[in-house]
């Protein structure tokens, strides 16, 4: 219902606004089926490792993860169980970000300590940090211009047409895997639709 009202004041012009609840760090699964059809991008997300079904959703839409291990390790899951690397490695759009920082952080940047923290532990190499930075920029709430000037001005689209490097310092070859493995997975679940789809028409009764 919140969906549609929000669809319809923006088609109408009216301001609007971008729900990022905090979605599968503690409780059941459902409550990431609902975010999944709600929300623009989610907090946390840790519970999808549960759910292979829905965390496959997730990466399909793209639907961002905004991460804080940090956190989850003081309250929920030890740092080295912690999905991330698992999602980032599978092509989930993932980002670092901070929570509760006075409680948890122990330094006065505590994004760089959530960047450097997790660079250490899984080994991430300066694209892949590059890479969740500029994931972070489009989850975020910055307006359209903002994003134009530290992506590009066409970041909405997958792949290198929606990256530039001078900006961002992901390469090419990095983007265009994203792209062509996530066009691959579409492409085949459209051809299992459609085969599905003929075997029905095939089955159906003759007048």
């Amino acid at each position: 219902r919140l969906l549609c009202v929000l669809h319809l004041r923006e088609a109408r012009g009216l301001n609007t606004f971008s729900l990022r609840p905090h979605s599968g760090e503690a409780g059941d699964v459902d409550h990431l089926a609902v975010t999944f059809m709600a929300a623009e991008n989610i907090a946390h997300g840790i519970n999808l490792r549960k759910s292979p079904s829905m965390q496959y959703l997730y990466y399909l839409a793209q639907v961002g993860l905004c991460m804080s291990p940090l956190s989850n390790n003081f309250i929920f899951l030890d740092y080295h169980r912690n999905p991330f690397p698992t999602f980032f490695a599978r092509g989930l759009s993932v980002s670092l970000s901070t929570d509760d920082p006075l409680q948890i952080h122990l330094t006065k940047e505590p994004l760089v300590e959530e960047y450097s923290v997790a660079a250490q532990v899984w080994k991430l190499s300066a694209t892949d940090l590059c890479e969740i930075a500029r994931n972070s920029v489009l989850h975020s709430g910055y307006p359209h211009q903002v994003k134009m000037h530290w992506v590009h001005t066409k970041y909405w689209k997958m792949g290198p047409e929606g990256n530039d490097i001078q900006k961002t310092n992901v390469p090419a070859l990095r983007m265009r895997f994203r792209k062509d493995c996530h066009t691959e997975e579409v492409t085949l679940l459209q051809s299992g639709a459609s085969a599905h789809a003929n075997r029905l028409r095939e089955r159906k009764p003759k007048d």
